[in-house]
């Protein structure tokens, strides 16, 4: 194998090039990224730098010399517009064609545009450049509004109320992570947001984004206008399939791999956000758009790329900042869990067990409670008895 190929220049794509490298790939190793940035990772985006804590360079996943030191031809600013699995060849936007004799697809999501008048002049949060005009925009504007209570939307508006704002939350739902989290959490979560201020309407949909004279003033729902000098949408993400589909690849929610993350193709392989990925742990198939999956699979499609038997064997995690509700999350909860709650809500300083119908636990989160992760990401898919549970202090 002399020539593989990264489509793609996020995080996930950064740690499959260094995998490649360290399981000892030497021939030449190419990624091309449409960003004109060197990799780097997302949750600062939402997170440290919109609340000022960190400076954007430090969301970088290595440094400018790293891919001249490893030999990686990181094509920045450049996009793969066809691929050719029968040739072998990809063709750019600038012309150019590659060759490769294995490809790496590491494409991503793009945020869900909402289709109601004005929402594309709306903040997305995806990019560095997303990024840094929202919190631009915090330094002459008063308020702000989410369209979404998801994890993004939530994190947006705890970074908002820091800067001074008055925040409102539109979610949909009953209340916002009330699929992720069940009702008792969810609504933990919606109180803490309360207790600081933030304005939350639940069952509600934004029919309209306004603006008057150019600028933001709000969004209409079917029963009023809710003033805004700030709109984010904050309504999921959609895996990035095109090129896969065009190039006759299975698709669905993403691009369907095997547990060493390869397509239909047994050239090509999906990682990240992109991947809808057989899960040998949970025995079930996912698509995670989270930090540490695509840490994870970037590192294992290194070696499966190379011949590896490894899998994609972890349970899933993420975490979140928002006010002091501060959490890691590891597992993959359902609705029908039940969940159990040691330690104390109120403190911010408990964990919460999700166990399924056969006392199995599915899922774990730590709240405010640290250096216990490993542990419970150990009891993940394990029967447990739930009067032997406590918050591992």
């Amino acid at each position: 194998m002399d020539e593989i190929v990264i489509i793609g220049a996020g995080l996930s794509a950064a740690k499959a090039a260094e995998s490649l490298r360290e399981e000892g790939f030497v021939g030449e190793l190419t990624m091309i990224g449409e960003e004109r940035h060197r990799p780097y990772e997302r949750p600062p985006l939402s997170k440290e730098f919109l609340t000022g804590q960190s400076p954007i360079d430090d969301a970088f996943v290595f440094g400018a010399d790293w891919f001249l030191e490893h030999d990686v031809r990181l094509r920045s600013g450049a996009t793969a517009r066809r691929l050719d699995l029968e040739a072998s060849r990809i063709g750019l936007d600038t012309g150019e064609t590659l060759g490769f004799d294995a490809l790496v697809l590491a494409t991503g999501a793009a945020p869900r545009v909402l289709d109601i008048p004005g929402s594309e002049r709306a903040h997305y949060l995806r990019t560095i450049e997303d990024a840094e005009r929202l919190k631009r925009s915090f330094e002459d504007a008063r308020s702000l509004v989410t369209i979404g209570g998801g994890w993004i939307g939530l994190e947006v508006a705890a970074a908002a109320r820091g800067a001074g704002l008055e925040v409102t939350i539109v979610e949909a739902g009953e209340l916002p992570l009330l699929r992720v989290l069940g009702e008792r959490l969810a609504r933990h979560v919606s109180e803490l947001h309360l207790s600081h201020g933030v304005d939350l309407r639940t069952r509600t949909e934004v029919e309209e984004v306004l603006y008057d004279g150019g600028r933001t003033s709000g969004v209409r729902t079917a029963d009023e206008t809710i003033p805004a000098d700030i709109v984010v949408v904050a309504a999921g993400a959609v895996p990035n399939t095109g090129l896969a589909e065009g190039a006759g690849l299975r698709v669905d929610d993403g691009v369907l791999v095997d547990e060493r993350l390869r397509t239909s193709d047994d050239r090509v392989f999906a990682i990240g956000d992109l991947a809808n990925a057989h899960n040998t742990l949970l025995g079930t198939r996912l698509r995670v758009e989270h930090w540490d999956n695509a840490q994870r699979q970037g590192e294992l499609v290194g070696k499966t790329v190379l011949g590896s038997t490894a899998a994609y064997d972890w349970a899933p995690y993420f975490f979140t900042d928002q006010f002091e509700f501060s959490m890691e999350y590891v597992g993959h909860g359902s609705p029908e869990d039940e969940v159990e709650i040691r330690g104390d809500l109120d403190t911010q300083e408990f964990i919460a067990y999700w166990l399924d119908g056969d006392g199995r636990l599915t899922a774990a989160m730590n709240v405010g409670i640290w250096d216990v992760n490993d542990e419970l990401r150990s009891m993940i898919g394990t029967r447990v008895d739930r009067t032997t549970l406590t918050d591992l202090r």
